[in-house]
């Protein structure tokens, strides 16, 4: 057994501006897909609490930037576009996109104006197949590093440069964003509160298979012997769920070529914001797509029910913490393991 965070880390909003200083602004995140900015362009997205905003100029090379005004701080971009040029909406100073400042209103009556040093703060971005990631470290290591075996995993079951990107859920949580990340990192609930997922996919301990290694955890489930799923339909023989430290998550299904991934995004000490990317094969068929989603979205459903509920009682203050089993929840212990040692730094 292993005595886990404290519980007052998941309602105080201290340690959540600690969490944005040593945690989110350090760490790889997941903010889109490439699908977004096949052309010139933009999107902006969110990196923790960070705004980002992604580009892609005439010369096709992909940036990444922090998406604040150089001038009063508003935020420069929203959404996304084909417009060759970043404009504040506040005081319309405008940016190229490869972040220099092209303009400001009134800049020619300041002695010494130099648009040169107020660009735009660049940060590292990188891409994994359709997915793309920003780091604001610019000390961070390579994205391919922070993944470690992932994509070899992934390739194992998968052609994720085949796949497509198809549709976006978004939705927020009453809860802390650590409670979600837990709450994917663990299978341990799944016999009791996910009775459909259960049914099709073997997550007895002996069976459903659990790895930690660097800022990846990991989880593989095969399907069920002598099940008759839909999920038994296809390519793909076994799920592959994987989370890269500190909130992005990743699943796939069996069945035909898919893959969901999204972060988890603290908007509150106890509020999360979430959202999906889905991905599919060219070739797979809609009715197959509809049925994975009504699946997808019954585990939504249940473990909304869940995370929720846990931050109910962690909320009460009666008790300072929990306990975690060291086998069944070794993935939980390796998160919370890595978000301290983040906040001790």
């Amino acid at each position: 057994m292993e005595r886990s965070l404290p519980w007052a880390w998941y309602t105080d909003p201290e340690v959540l501006r600690h969490e944005g200083e040593r945690i989110f602004a350090r760490a790889w995140q997941y903010v889109g897909h490439t699908g977004q900015i096949a052309d010139t362009g933009f999107f902006a997205s969110t990196a923790g609490q960070i705004p980002v905003v992604v580009t892609r100029a005439r010369d096709g090379e992909l940036r990444a930037f922090l998406n604040v005004c150089r001038h009063r701080g508003h935020v420069v971009a929203s959404g996304s576009g084909t417009r060759e040029t970043l404009q504040c909406p506040y005081h319309a100073w405008t940016y190229a996109l490869d972040g220099r400042l092209r303009s400001a209103p009134r800049s020619d009556r300041e002695p010494g104006f130099d648009t040169d040093e107020l660009g735009l703060r660049q940060i590292e971005v990188g891409t994994f197949g359709p997915l793309v990631f920003v780091n604001p470290d610019p000390d961070a290591a390579p994205l391919d590093e922070a993944l470690g075996d992932v994509p070899a995993q992934l390739g194992e079951i998968l052609d994720v440069d085949a796949l497509e990107f198809r549709f976006r859920a978004e939705f927020e949580l009453d809860a802390n964003w650590k409670i979600s990340c837990e709450n994917f990192l663990e299978c341990y609930h799944c016999a009791v509160a996910h009775p459909g997922f259960s049914a099709a996919v073997d997550v007895s301990p002996d069976a459903y298979r659990l790895e930690a290694n660097g800022l990846v955890s990991s989880q593989v489930g095969p399907l069920r012997q002598n099940g008759n799923s839909f999920l038994a339909d296809g390519e793909v023989p076994r799920s592959q769920f994987h989370f890269l430290w500190p909130n992005f998550g990743l699943n796939v299904f069996p069945g035909r070529p898919n893959l969901s991934c999204g972060p988890m995004l603290p908007i509150g000490p106890e509020r999360t914001a979430r959202f999906l990317d889905y991905f599919f094969a060219p070739d797979v068929d809609q009715a197959w797509i509809d049925e994975l989603l009504a699946f997808d979205n019954q585990v939504g459903t249940e473990d909304r029910s869940l995370v929720e509920g846990v931050q109910r009682g962690v909320r009460s203050g009666i008790l300072d913490e929990g306990r975690l089993l060291s086998e069944s929840e070794q993935l939980v212990v390796h998160f919370q393991r890595l978000c301290a040692e983040a906040l001790a730094g």
